[in-house]
């Protein structure tokens, strides 16, 4: 793709030979001979840099540097002066141009000049398009579901997201607490500052508070240089506390300091630090019955529960599953360089049926097995996990008994028959029964 330059100079002949050298380096080129045609072609056309005089007939291009900004802030300005002129040059960086040069005895600079600023210009709008893609990913719209108990989740988390409350996430462990504490973050005009998660479970007390506080150089063994905490790293952005239930009681009583008044100090510190952040916190457990046996503070607990969501276990919204799956498997077909791969009937229904304690995570990381065992372009029962398997092979059917020795016989022949892929004979070996019997049991049991 040609990367593209306005040249924006009212005198024509040196104009036409800018627009000669730069169109013979490959650059598409337009011309204008003042600033008020040089922004209508801007408007038209956003160039990747504009080269542009200082002295035009209706405005001084130091001056005409801002309006290019705000008409296209991804554009980079050079500007060119027929005299040099040091403060002209730090008001021209000042308002946001690239360069500031000298007609005639810069003229060997313009060529890589241009480059780089296109080069700035190119990393600019990759950034936007990765933080773009990276929105999209973590927004409310990656919340796969259409029960009614996330549609509920998902319209008080859209609710709370433009404010600054406290959020507090319940939920069991998998139930994808993480991704909707993003979504929030990513509905929040804070979307463009950072989004600081830290499981609490994951370090020992002293280890959680130096990552939060962060520490002064020689304030501890080990302490060789300066360290900021996550609090500051989030500043002006949002801290997602995750498991929150686990953080030891005392550092509950320096995280409500810091949501009181804006400011912490640090390990090895006497000087607070004073910081502007949003809390979001999730736990898996019961924090009322913490509060009762002394493991959770009752004055926290108020503090950071101003507004809470739970996310239903998936064994709640059953109806979601196929969805989850059918977008797991898209997901990990496209990883293994897999394509058009379907979930089979007999497999859909194993997997609506299972229990998953695990939740969302547990179902990913069992799509995720199965397509890598995945014999040809559908996802077979066999192909999943034993216990989904078994889950379903177990589950009674009407007037059935399960403790009866007819259902367990049952059961133990569907899931040799699995394992051998409906092999008949493969299957009676394994057994230790003969082909006919096996075929009678399959008639009998309807197998």
């Amino acid at each position: 793709m040609k990367h593209s330059v306005l040249i924006i100079d009212d005198e024509e002949k040196l104009r036409q030979l800018l627009s000669r050298i730069i169109a013979l380096e490959g650059f598409e080129v337009f011309q204008a001979g003042d600033s008020r045609s040089g922004l209508k072609q801007l408007e038209k056309t956003a160039a990747d840099v504009v080269l542009c005089d200082v002295k035009l007939p209706d405005a001084n291009g130091v001056d005409l540097v801002k309006k290019i900004k705000d008409l296209a802030p991804q554009t980079e300005v050079i500007l060119l002066t027929a005299y040099g002129n040091i403060p002209d040059g730090v008001q021209a960086i000042k308002n946001g141009a690239f360069d500031y040069i000298t007609k005639g005895d810069d003229n060997n600079r313009i060529i890589p000049l241009l480059n780089r600023a296109v080069e700035k210009v190119t990393l600019r709008k990759r950034v936007l398009q990765l933080e773009q893609q990276l929105g999209n990913k973590y927004s409310f719209d990656s919340v796969i579901g259409q029960s009614e108990a996330i549609q509920q989740a998902i319209l008080f988390g859209k609710k709370v997201a433009p404010t600054d409350a406290t959020v507090l996430i319940t939920g069991e462990t998998g139930t994808g607490k993480e991704v909707f504490a993003r979504a929030i973050h990513e509905a929040s005009g804070r979307r463009t500052k950072n989004f600081v998660a830290i499981n609490c479970a994951a370090f020992s007390r002293e280890l959680l508070e130096g990552e939060l506080f962060g520490h002064r150089a020689g304030s501890f063994t080990g302490a060789v240089k300066d360290q900021a905490g996550l609090l500051e790293e989030a500043n002006n952005g949002t801290l997602f506390l995750d498991e929150i239930g686990e953080m030891a009681i005392d550092l509950q009583a320096k995280l409500l300091r810091v949501l009181e008044s804006g400011e912490f100090i640090k390990i090895g510190e006497t000087r607070p630090t004073k910081i502007n952040l949003r809390l979001l916190a999730a736990t898996n457990r019961n924090l009322l019955k913490e509060i009762e046996t002394g493991q959770f503070r009752e004055d926290l607990y108020y503090r950071i529960a101003a507004f809470k969501i739970n996310l239903p276990a998936l064994r709640e919204r059953k109806k979601d599953i196929k969805a989850l799956a059918s977008f797991y498997l898209r997901l990990f077909a496209q990883k293994t360089n897999k394509k058009d791969l379907r979930i089979s009937t007999e497999a859909l229904e194993a997997l609506t049926q299972y229990r998953w304690p695990g939740n969302i995570r547990e179902l990913k990381n069992s799509i995720e097995r199965s397509v890598i065992l995945m014999q040809d372009d559908e996802l077979h029962i066999e192909d999943l996990p034993l216990e989904v398997q078994q889950y379903r092979s177990s589950s009674a059917g009407p007037g059935e008994n399960p403790s009866s020795l007819a259902f367990i016989e049952k059961t133990h022949i569907r899931r040799i028959l699995q394992f051998t892929k409906g092999n008949k004979a493969e299957a009676a070996r394994m057994l230790e029964i003969g082909v006919a019997t096996l075929y009678r049991k399959i008639d009998e049991y309807k197998l």
